[in-house]
């Protein structure tokens, strides 16, 4: 992508700003921070079922971050968020861990596509809200991991005329600017828009490091009739990151930093960059009151070039020097998905049954490409690193033969459900799905092939629910649900005893949901059971059979845990957030002098037992100030290579201040400047630190009818 279109996508958003503000309504200016409090991060609907309905109907655990979330806590990617989610912690880079297990899957309103390849981040500017589904979730998503899924709700077009501009300034030399607005584009409202730029630029906390992400985002939505709308969206990606990807710090076994928090193995010159678009077109509508009807097609075509240096661990006999090598590889990732969903609600023998049904689609095709330089690399010092900022490893790296892995998968699905409402306190839920999928991998060096392997199968998935309503507001809910996982093409070799059947994960799940006190109150609590068969292990009892070492589907792993979210309104004033995860995954099942990937022993690497998040908003109306305090705990965990990821406990504080017609908010990241450890990886590569104290400020500024225009500046002193 051409970063100056999104450059220029931006300023026509803000070429905009002065007309479309002179010509709103000055009178009745209000303030936000005197008036958001109620009901502030609480939903009452959520399409994590493919399709609209309440939180209180889905017998599994789910949560909803909303858009006042994400300007509350200044979020700007999906590791912002995090924090406000039971059961999930960072893993790396885009993955995380999800109760217990770790994954990297996520959804495009509702369609597989995720823009975000190999190691970049999802960004949230075009994002409305993010919706988790917890467990295994293959009867809407089809193939997945059962710790569950993450769906990504973009922002559409509005009737509303509305304009919001941010211009940042912050630590680490941030500098940014965006704008987005929605309206109108006939006076009937028949055709509506939303066109949006962001751009961002910064140097983060580890050496060498320059982060620059621009994003353009249009879309246009046509009302077809009284209940039906057609969207289109586009939006465009260029993220570069300087001196990247990055890697850990080394730690000793106690998981203690052997070196600056700020090393970084990685030359100035190194960069990751990503340039990715996606397109999308989704139709909905309501056919008379009891039947609605959805369907989607979304495309994206990213590419990811890396050049970087790989640590290697200490050179032998060193306790200062870092071993590196040089990878340049190039990562091209396209896909196609359609999908269709319908709901109808009828009565059949004197009960009502809501009958939900769809299919999707989705084809895929990956290529790698890859040179990796081994010899007259450079080692690093840990203690006093000199860095050379030039390209002659990149330049020797080119003489090297390139290594291309070309992956192609297609996923084809359809599930039927159907809830049954015995009573009006009463549910039950049952829903099939049948999927087929098929994988293939081609590998060559120097353009020549040297290996092929496809597979190709079906499976069943079931899901099954009860929920009882013992009054408004309160459902108690039991359900079972199921998800499976094709194995790697690449394992599917005869020689390795293949075909294999798929990873297959199961769960057992009760909880309670609750809202309470007129919705002041969304209260939710869960225990789950997780058992996940089929994973394939190296087994030492058989010789290798033409080289190549027997596998067999002999790991299993069993995760437990307790979940519990609360959303508050304390009084019309002062909200809380706030959600506990405790998790315990274990290997169940395994074979003398083999291991489980991901396990250290009989656990899983960066899986904390016990996992605390809040975030609480006070707001004072006679002095026109709110006050926003955070904070995030995770327990004691452990690197790949089994050395410790120490606890850690951190704060942000916040100050929001009317000023006649703006506001002014001050933010305080990580406030008591604590170095800890966000996650932990492998001795070779060693641990993430966690970002030093950040200071933030924004100035906003809104019109209350008309147009609302914002205008956010944000410096920092760091």
């Amino acid at each position: 992508m051409n970063r100056w279109s999104v450059t220029a996508a931006l300023a026509g958003v803000m070429a905009c700003a002065p007309a479309t503000a002179q010509a709103a309504d000055n009178a009745g200016d209000d303030i936000v921070v005197t008036g958001r409090a109620q009901r502030l991060y609480r939903v009452d609907t959520t399409t994590v079922g493919k399709s609209a309905e309440s939180p209180l109907d889905i017998p599994q655990a789910l949560q909803v971050v909303n858009a006042e979330l994400f300007a509350d806590q200044g979020a700007r990617d999906a590791t912002d968020i995090y924090r406000d989610i039971s059961g999930i912690s960072a893993f790396s880079y885009a993955g995380v861990t999800f109760r217990g297990f770790r994954q990297d899957q996520s959804f495009y309103d509702g369609q597989r596509g995720n823009p975000f390849i190999g190691f970049s981040v999802p960004q949230l500017f075009t994002i409305s809200r993010v919706e988790v589904l917890k467990g295994p979730a293959g009867l809407f998503f089809g193939p997945g991991s059962p710790g569950g899924i993450i769906n990504y709700v973009s922002k559409t077009p509005s009737e509303a005329a509305a304009l919001r501009t941010v211009a940042t300034l912050g630590s680490y030399d941030r500098a940014g600017i965006s704008s987005e607005a929605t309206g109108r584009i006939d006076r009937d409202g028949v055709v509506t828009y939303r066109l949006g730029g962001f751009y961002e630029a910064m140097a983060p906390f580890r050496y060498n490091t320059r982060n620059t992400s621009l994003i353009g985002d249009g879309g246009v939505s046509f009302r077809t009739n009284d209940h039906g709308m057609l969207t289109v969206q586009a939006t465009v990606y260029d993220n570069l990151l300087r001196g990247n990807r990055l890697r850990g710090v080394p730690v000793d076994d106690a998981g203690n930093f052997l070196g600056d928090i700020r090393w970084n193995a990685n030359e100035p010159s190194d960069r990751l960059h990503l340039a990715s678009q996606a397109y999308q077109a989704r139709y909905a509508t309501g056919i008379g009151s009891a039947v609605t009807f959805d369907a989607g097609v979304r495309y994206f075509d990213a590419t990811e070039t890396q050049g970087y240096h790989e640590p290697r661990g200490f050179v032998a006999g060193s306790d200062d020097l870092i071993a590196r090598e040089f990878r340049d590889q190039v990562r091209a990732v396209d896909g196609l998905s359609f999908m269709a969903n319908a709901t109808a609600t009828v009565r059949l023998a004197g009960m009502e049954h809501r009958f939900q049904a769809g299919a999707d689609w989705y084809d895929e095709r990956s290529i790698l490409d890859s040179r990796i330089l081994r010899a007259g690399v450079a080692p690093l010092s840990l203690r006093n690193p000199v860095y050379r900022d030039d390209a002659r490893d990149a330049a020797r790296a080119a003489s090297v033969p390139t290594a291309t892995t070309d992956t192609r998968t297609t996923r084809r699905g359809a599930y039927l459900q159907d809830r049954i409402a015995i009573t009006d306190a009463l549910l039950l839920v049952g829903g099939v799905r049948y999927d087929r999928f098929d994988d293939a991998v081609t590998t060559a060096t120097a353009g020549r092939t040297t290996a092929t392997s496809s597979y190709g199968d079906g499976r069943v998935t079931l899901r099954g629910g009860a929920i009882l309503k013992p009054r408004p507001g309160v459902s108690l809910y039991a359900s079972w649900s199921g998800s499976f996982e094709p194995q790697s093409p690449a394992s599917q070799n005869t020689s390795a005893g293949g075909p294999f059947a798929p990873v297959t994960g199961n769960q057992v799940e009760g909880g309670v949901k609750s809202v309470l006190l007129g919705g002041r109150v969304q209260a939710n609590a869960a225990v789950y059971r997780i058992v996940r068969r089929n994973i394939l292990q190296v087994d030492p009892t058989l010789p290798p059979q033409n080289g190549v070492d027997q596998l067999r589907p002999i790991g299993e792993v069993t995760s437990k845990g307790v979940e519990v979210d609360v959303a508050t309104d304390i009084t019309p004033n002062w909200v809380l957030l706030a959600n506990y995860a405790y998790n315990d995954t274990r290997i169940t099942g395994t074979v003398a002098g083999q291991s489980v990937t991901n396990a250290v022993g009989d656990r899983f690497a960066n899986a904390p037992r016990h996992q605390l998040g809040f975030w609480t908003r006070y707001q004072i109306p006679a002095i026109g100030t709110a006050l926003g305090f955070g904070g995030e705990h995770l327990s004691r965990r452990l690197t790949l290579s089994n050395q410790a990821v120490p606890a850690y406990t951190i704060f942000d504080l916040s100050v929001t201040k009317a000023l006649g017609p703006a506001e002014l908010m001050l933010r305080v990241d990580n406030l008591f400047d604590r170095r800890y450890t966000a996650s932990g990886f492998s001795k070779q590569t060693g641990s993430f630190p966690g970002e030093p104290r950040s200071l933030l400020a924004e100035l906003r500024l809104r019109r209350k009818r008309g147009v609302r225009t914002a205008v956010y500046a944000a410096w920092a002193v760091g």
